[in-house]
């Protein structure tokens, strides 16, 4: 039995691997001909939007976390089934708003029927940390809950991304460097500064200082390489990363 608070998510949907390596975006690979293709779209979809979707159920459907968890995964079953998104255009909203929209859709229809969805399959599951539902919010508030959700996924996986990077190019000292300052300074009102990362790995300032740098510069292009997998046309890519990062992207 899972508690109430508890939300889980598919392993193969946390895997960094399972992105696109091109720049197909996500909203294209999963209306692909090819199944190949196809597959690596869903399960990059999946991975992108697991949680900013279960959060949203809870949230805006009042759901416990065993509900969201079996919503959830039961709204990306059906979307793969159904082809939710074959009728997706990109001239008339963002896909994450289409997606929403197929959410609300889904649900309704479920808890109408009263019926019961329930995981299976014997997919493994990764529990997720425990949040309450809380009180109800409004649109303007679910909106911006789904959007804050959405983009901390997408900084996850990047991060994921770089620490991945960092392990094939022997790079495991620019990523330790990075979670002490910038990972762990999220939660620190002290966060290391320089001279003590200095002093604790070792190395001179100046060599922090750029290992730092790549290291920062390197999780941009994760961000960038993830936004643009994920946005279906390029002046969507370019709105999305100045609203994130500050800048259009070249």
């Amino acid at each position: 039995m899972v508690a109430e608070d508890d939300e889980r998510i598919p392993a193969a949907a946390a895997r960094p691997s399972a992105f696109p390596a091109t720049r197909l975006s996500v909203c294209e690979a999963v209306r692909s001909g090819d199944a190949a293709v196809r597959r690596v779209g869903w399960d990059a979809l999946v991975e992108a939007y697991w949680k900013p979707v279960c959060r949203y159920v809870r949230l805006r459907w009042r759901a416990d976390g065993e509900e969201a968890a079996d919503l959830t995964q039961g709204f990306f079953a059906r979307a793969l089934e159904k082809e939710f998104f074959e009728s997706f255009d990109p001239q008339r909203a963002r896909f994450r708003t289409f997606l929403r929209v197929c959410l609300d859709g889904f649900v309704a229809n479920v808890r109408q029927s009263g019926a019961r969805l329930k995981r299976g399959g014997g997919a493994a599951t990764v529990a997720l940390e425990p949040e309450t539902a809380g009180t109800p919010l409004a649109d303007g508030d679910l909106d911006a809950c789904f959007h804050r959700e959405w983009v901390r996924a997408l900084f996850d996986a990047a991060i994921g991304d770089l620490k991945a990077r960092c392990e094939a190019e022997g790079k495991r000292q620019h990523f330790e460097l990075f979670r002490k300052r910038d990972l762990e300074a999220a939660e620190s009102d002290a966060p290391p500064s320089y001279d003590e990362l200095a002093r604790a790995s070792g190395l001179p300032v100046t060599q922090v200082t750029n290992l730092l740098a790549w290291a920062r510069r390197a999780l941009r292009e994760a961000v960038l390489a993830r936004l643009r997998a994920l946005c279906a046309s390029e002046q969507e890519f370019r709105d999305e990363a100045r609203a994130l990062l500050g800048f259009t992207p070249s």
